[in-house]
């Protein structure tokens, strides 16, 4: 055992209040007079822990920390919470801090950029909550718990027999330093805990309003230090607020009902406590809650997908509020926009479920806003959309269209109707990389092509859309005296090799009028 004191234990009695056994919360919207803190002292913290690989529960979290942060002139920082040594997963760590680079959301302090406050992983803090520890078996605020996982299962079943809150009883809080001292020179194995206070536990959330709740009445006295001598995330979570002094903890609904717990032991250390908003629930499309086991709500099932970061962001930021009405008009907003209108009063205080369509509609709005806001962006796109083309057709380079004009034309016609830049490689849209090979179909002749092509080439760019070409091969296969159908069907074969898929219209206007013309003349060349 690590911790080990031989403090001699104060004798203490539990003071019982005969308070109601139902939790009493009361919830009102954002209050007034919950003031924050200036500009230039704002200190935020996001705190995962590496027990798996974060989703977009963690990612909402660690945006808002950054969004207000940043809104107000403060600083971000992020810290690992690895306490729980039995469950890390291997990598994730590195994974976090990856996940948040790869989101744009860079904090100011971690265990990578240490600041002045570090270290920045629980696991090397040690010898500070030792030192805490200490503080609070002196003041007579913690203290020895020698009960087995035995007794306390016990308790456990009883309580459940009894439809009563399962709790633990607080036995060790009444053995005499005696008692204490010879459970200790027996080397018994023990836990320490934190005498939490009979009285009514309230403070004010900055989305919620007040809340108030009885906090031990339904809860036993918590364990702080573990058997195994790590300190529990409450309180690791508590001293390492205070010494990164930590102004305001942003952080999932799901830990409001701790915060009576962590405001109990910043007062037992005469700290002052950071403000708290609770954040609501990000919830899957059928109203269950995300988890870390969720494959499909992890960022990298994201990157996978071909989902842009920042659209990545915008998505998450429209699932339960925190920005101004003007954001909504904003096409592809990207970060500075976010800073800009986060606003934390405007955060609903309702669970929300993730729309998948608006992460379509989110992504789109980010490759048009690269395309179009950003020449350097539009570049980047282009050289990303070849290398996908090459991975995807690798048996077939030589046989790639991928000049860099067409792959910008096609971008600039896509933009509206793809999802994501993978969708420019895969099935039917395959013709508009791979040139087609000599055409089998023998119903139209080469030089009705190179008519073809000729007339093309007369027609204007802004002509050559999907109506006006429907129109145009209608005309020139009256002219010629053509089936159109058979004029269909040559073109498809000239145009992209494939039996199906987009019109042959539509195929045109696609490829551009040059590219049309260029794989119509190599088709005739090949007849």
């Amino acid at each position: 055992m690590n911790f080990l004191w031989k403090t001699a234990q104060r004798p203490s009695v539990f003071n019982s209040c005969n308070f109601r056994s139902s939790i009493v919360v009361t919830r009102r919207r954002f209050c007034a007079n919950v003031p924050e803190a200036p500009n230039d002292s704002v200190r935020v913290r996001f705190a995962p822990s590496p027990t798996g690989f974060m989703h977009l529960g963690g990612l909402r979290t660690a945006l808002f920390n950054y969004l207000y942060a940043k809104s107000r002139g403060g600083k971000f920082i992020l810290r690992i919470e690895d306490t729980d040594q039995e469950r890390l997963v291997e990598g994730a760590t590195e994974r976090l801090y990856e996940d948040l680079k790869w989101a744009g959301i860079v904090p100011d302090e971690s265990p990578w950029n240490e600041g002045p406050y570090g270290p920045y992983v629980q696991s090397k803090r040690y010898d500070i909550y030792k030192q805490e520890v200490k503080k609070l078996m002196e003041d007579g605020r913690a203290y020895y718990c020698f009960c087995s996982e035995r007794r306390l299962e016990l308790l456990r079943k009883e309580a459940v027999r009894l439809r009563q809150v399962p709790k633990y009883d607080n036995k060790c809080r009444h053995l005499t330093p005696g008692q204490v001292a010879e459970r200790l020179a027996k080397n018994d194995k023990f836990c320490i805990r934190f005498k939490l206070d009979s009285k009514a536990d309230e403070f004010q959330d900055m989305i919620y309003g007040k809340i108030v709740y009885f906090l031990a009445q339904n809860e036993g006295d918590p364990v702080i230090i573990k058997s195994d001598g790590f300190p529990t995330y409450h309180f690791a979570n508590v001293v390492d607020d205070h010494y990164m002094k930590i102004t305001h903890v942003l952080r999932g609904v799901e830990w409001q009902i701790s915060t009576p717990k962590h405001i109990q032991m910043f007062h037992a250390f005469g700290w002052k406590p950071p403000q708290y908003a609770h954040l609501p629930l990000v919830m899957n499309p059928n109203g269950s809650k995300l988890s870390k086991r969720q494959g499909d709500v992890q960022l990298d099932h994201y990157r996978r997908m071909g989902i842009f970061p920042q659209a990545l962001l915008n998505f998450i930021t429209q699932s339960g509020g925190g920005f101004d009405r003007e954001l909504v008009d904003v096409i592809g907003p990207q970060m500075n926009d976010l800073i800009k209108h986060f606003d934390l009063k405007k955060i609903n205080a309702h669970s929300s479920r993730l729309n998948p369509d608006l992460l379509k509609q989110c992504n789109r709005e980010e490759i048009e806003y690269q395309l179009r806001h950003s020449e350097e962006k539009a570049n980047a796109l282009v050289k990303e959309v070849i290398r996908m083309v090459r991975t995807e057709f690798a048996d077939n380079v030589k046989g790639l269209d991928l000049d860099e004009k067409h792959v910008r034309e096609v971008l600039e016609w896509s933009v509206s109707r793809i999802d994501t830049l993978q969708d420019l490689v895969k099935g039917k849209l395959s013709f508009l990389w791979v040139l087609p090979k000599t055409s089998k179909d023998k119903t139209i002749d080469s030089d009705i092509l190179k008519v073809l092509a000729q007339n093309l080439a007369s027609e204007e760019e802004t002509a050559f859309t999907k109506a006006e070409l429907s129109i145009f091969l209608k005309a020139f296969a009256e002219r010629n005296h053509l089936v159109f159908e058979q004029l269909m069907k040559s073109l498809r074969s000239c145009l992209s090799g494939l039996k199906e898929g987009p019109g042959v219209a539509e195929m045109m206007e696609i490829l551009g009028r040059d590219k049309t013309i260029e794989r119509i003349l190599l088709a005739a060349k090949r007849k």
